[in-house]
């Protein structure tokens, strides 16, 4: 059996500003949540047997004390957030599983999930149904992979080398160096998606690169020059 792993924040976010406002007979907006149970039955119409559902009930986590820059409902509208309840609701009453997650993320959830499921000999393949790049790191050959449903686009590991330059393992790395607007991680000054692929390519992870210029290979001594602000901060 397939086991698909539906981002539902982004469901969510999505719906809301594609399809058009509805709204019940309490006057609460409805619109989104019709839209994500719309496609979710979808799913199960075209033979989708075993899924999970994860959801951000509360957008602010336990990232937000340890970075004051990190995503909040800030800027949310409340006519979306409103319809987070609904749509878990919805779910589960259609049968279909759902993590409301509240200190954690609906990523944690996601990548717990796939993590676990992945370990069950009944499973053939986990598909984690979101376009959102923080997942990639939870890729695991053809195994654990990485569904877009909007694009159609399955990404497997040779997938991910492909579309960023590094492995699954070094994602983490990847974006905090590069940055990742949708978290509000600003980047590191100097560092573009090239050098930050060549480099992690070839250690990794941050913490194997190292600081002795003489240890440096002369294909990577460009990304070196520009990550002199990274190792300051690092120090």
């Amino acid at each position: 059996m397939d086991v698909h792993l539906i981002d539902g924040t982004n469901e969510l976010f999505r719906h809301f500003f594609a399809v058009p406002a509805a709204a019940d007979v309490n006057a609460q907006e409805v619109g989104a949540v019709r839209g994500v149970l719309t496609s979710v039955l979808s799913m199960i119409e075209h033979s989708a047997t075993h899924i999970g559902v994860a959801t951000d009930d509360v957008v602010e986590s336990f990232r937000n004390d340890l970075y004051p820059g990190y995503k909040t409902s800030e800027d949310v509208a409340p006519e979306l957030l409103s319809q987070f309840p609904l749509l878990e609701a919805a779910l589960e009453a259609r049968g279909v599983v759902v993590w409301p997650m509240v200190e954690f993320e609906a990523d944690d959830g996601l990548a717990s999930a796939a993590s676990k499921v992945a370990k069950d000999d009944r499973v053939r393949q986990v598909l984690i149904c979101t376009p959102d790049k923080d997942l990639s790191q939870c890729v695991v050959g053809t195994r654990i992979v990485q569904l877009d449903r909007r694009r159609d686009v399955l990404r497997d590991e040779a997938g991910v080398v492909a579309k960023f330059g590094v492995t699954p393992q070094s994602i983490p790395d990847y974006l905090a160096v590069v940055g990742d607007s949708a978290d509000g991680f600003p980047g590191m000054p100097g560092w573009g998606e090239k050098a930050a692929a060549l480099t992690l390519s070839q250690y990794l992870h941050l913490e194997n690169i190292p600081k002795d210029w003489r240890e440096w290979h002369p294909s990577i001594r460009k990304a070196r020059l520009l990550s002199e602000s990274l190792f300051n901060a690092m120090e």
